[in-house]
């Protein structure tokens, strides 16, 4: 049997790095482009690369996805969180390939007080959450046939997570190296409740959703559970071993710092998605402490 050709966009990302690891065991072939060689914005390079490759199933883990950055620049956000969905779906769509693209918890307002689920609905509070939710739309009225939107959050992994802004995780850790040597202590976000996914557990359960034959739509795939930002950053120091006086602070679901819009862009305080159609189909993520003490695992091991 022919194997199934993956091409994956994005493939310096920490998402793209766990789906490019993971593929091999799920029986199919991956080929993988970085911006330089597949620009999303790039209409024409973005045929000719799929006319020449021809893959059976496009996943797209390109965005814009640092949220102050969306705020100072909302025409680039909407030009690769929307445009760019736009002109991949209907690529796809006139060459019969399945596409893939990633969305985010930021698509809600964090104001049900409960998990959100896949058919709730959105009301994004900032630009980035508009941007992406754009794009869900494009994709689903483009190519329902074929689209996949996978909506998760506070994605981490990789060896220095993605190329823009890293990680959680690791920046975390390279802040308290900075406190201990400055002899003083932290505070992390509490009042935002969060789920926090390890990108190995999320390529995982996409592999695994794309290995099965299953309705296109919206999917949402996130390490069970939920935290605060400095619940997590407890976890982290405690399988990191860091012994740095650690405070909770409550910034109003504010952005802490960054930029000119710093204090003024607002996030949801409760964002956390709940895996209903996944579930359903029997496809189960680890709790997001599991995630954690994974991704510690890999990163010992390197």
């Amino acid at each position: 049997m022919t194997k199934k050709k993956i091409l994956i966009i994005g493939k310096n990302g920490q998402l793209a790095g766990a789906i490019q690891a993971e593929v091999g065991s799920f029986g199919f072939e991956v080929i993988a482009f970085d911006r330089q060689e597949m620009d999303v914005t790039n209409w024409p390079q973005v045929k000719k690369i799929l006319d020449k490759i021809k893959p059976d199933i496009l996943i797209n883990t390109s965005a814009l996805q640092v949220v102050l950055q969306c705020e100072e620049n909302p025409q680039r956000a909407m030009e690769v969180n929307f445009l760019a969905i736009q002109n991949l779906a209907r690529e796809c769509k006139e060459r019969n390939i399945i596409f893939v693209t990633y969305s985010s918890d930021y698509v809600f307002d964090g104001e049900k007080g409960s998990a959100y689920e896949e058919d709730d609905l959105p009301n994004p509070l900032q630009i980035y959450g508009l941007s992406k939710l754009a794009g869900e739309y494009a994709a689903l009225c483009i190519y329902p046939e074929k689209s996949f939107v996978v909506r998760t959050a506070g994605l981490y992994g990789g060896v220095k997570g993605s190329p823009e802004k890293g990680n959680f995780v690791l920046n975390i850790m390279k802040e308290a190296t900075e406190k201990a040597k400055a002899g003083v202590g932290m505070e992390v976000s509490s009042e935002q409740i969060v789920s926090p996914t390890y990108a190995g557990d999320l390529a995982k359960a996409t592999l695994e959703l794309l290995s099965m034959k299953v309705d296109p739509g919206i999917y949402h795939l996130v390490n069970e559970g939920g935290c605060s930002w400095y619940e997590f950053t407890k976890e982290i120091f405690k399988l990191a071993k860091i012994n740095v006086p650690l405070s909770p602070i409550d910034r109003g679901g504010l952005s802490a710092k960054g930029g000119n819009t710093a204090g003024k862009v607002r996030r949801p305080k409760f964002s956390i998605p709940k895996n209903t159609r996944a579930r359903a189909l029997g496809i189960v993520l680890p709790s997001w402490q599991e995630g954690l003490a994974s991704y510690f695992r890999f990163l010992n091991s390197i």
